[in-house]
């Protein structure tokens, strides 16, 4: 007859699995398309389902209007305004769906880029998550950067969720 009374060493695994569990961060990337809204969903389902949390990212391009300082300035000004805005209403979605509010962030910059600096800088992030979208050009420029030519030595694993999905099956899925 055997005992199924775990060991210390046991526990402790089981322990640092359902930390790291809870540690786990989805990443979204913000912008305004509506295959984001998939990708949103389908973060939102899975944080959930694994007790981890969203982190959505703004990126701002880089203002080019260096002729006047206090110009460029105010438009940076604006965008960030803009940025924040829209995380707090989407935030409000997360909360609702996860039961956790997310992380935000703003930055500027080419959006691969600054990606790829915010999961050197945050470790719990575990999982970036696009949405492709559904023009005949391709997936969307993200996608088509991030989980084509950059995938191969990406730090985490990349969910791309297809524009196509309804909500239905988006949440079928997750």
């Amino acid at each position: 007859m055997t005992d199924d009374v775990p060991t210390p060493e046991a526990s402790r695994e089981a322990s640092s699995d359902a930390a790291a569990a809870r540690d786990r961060i989805f990443l979204v990337v913000v912008d305004a398309t509506e295959e984001m809204r998939g990708a949103l969903r389908f973060a939102c389902r899975r944080a959930r389902r694994t007790d981890g949390r969203v982190a959505l990212l703004y990126v701002m391009e880089p203002a080019d209007f260096q002729h006047w300082m206090a110009v460029e300035e105010r438009m940076r000004d604006e965008r960030r305004e803009e940025a924040e805005r829209v995380l707090q209403g989407l935030a409000a979605d997360v909360n609702a769906l996860t039961g956790k509010m997310p992380v935000l962030y703003v930055r500027e910059g080419s959006p691969s880029d600054e990606i790829v600096k915010l999961i050197e800088e945050e470790p719990k992030i575990s999982i970036l998550v696009l949405g492709a979208g559904t023009d005949k050009k391709g997936p969307g420029p993200l996608v088509s950067s991030i989980a084509g030519k950059m995938s191969g030595g990406f730090p985490i694993p990349i969910t791309v969720v297809p524009g196509t999905l309804t909500l239905e099956q988006i949440d079928a899925l997750s």
